[in-house]
């Protein structure tokens, strides 16, 4: 029944920004630790931006330091990231990962981002 849905990807200009979503059934609030990774075609997956259990403390990955943000909508049960200024070594496929209940990982499908003009 626990479902992770990204969506936003698609076609992003050098110099641009995003937004991903990443739709959770049947409740983000069973969710304790979220966040984004991607997976560059060839590379190893990587954090982009995550958060530890009730937002105490917000993790960045060394390569989109300054330029990602992480927020969720409970009342949408959706966990969203936020990128600007991208550049092409941002092309990867964005996945978004949750702890359900604090004990269980689970993971999106992934959504393909290629920045590229």
């Amino acid at each position: 029944q626990v479902q992770l849905v990204e969506s936003g990807g698609g076609l992003v200009q050098p110099g641009g920004s995003l937004r991903l979503s990443c739709l959770v059934s049947p409740s983000i609030v069973a969710f304790n630790a979220m966040g984004w990774y991607r997976q560059a075609s060839g590379k190893q997956r990587e954090l982009v931006v995550r958060y530890t259990p009730h937002g105490g403390r917000i993790f960045v990955g060394d390569s989109v330091k300054g330029r990602a943000t992480i927020s969720r909508e409970d009342a949408k049960n959706t966990m969203y990231l936020q990128m600007h200024s991208l550049v092409p070594n941002d092309t990867a496929v964005y996945y978004c990962r949750g702890l359900h209940n604090g004990a269980t990982e689970y993971w999106g499908q992934g959504t393909q981002v290629t920045v590229s003009s």
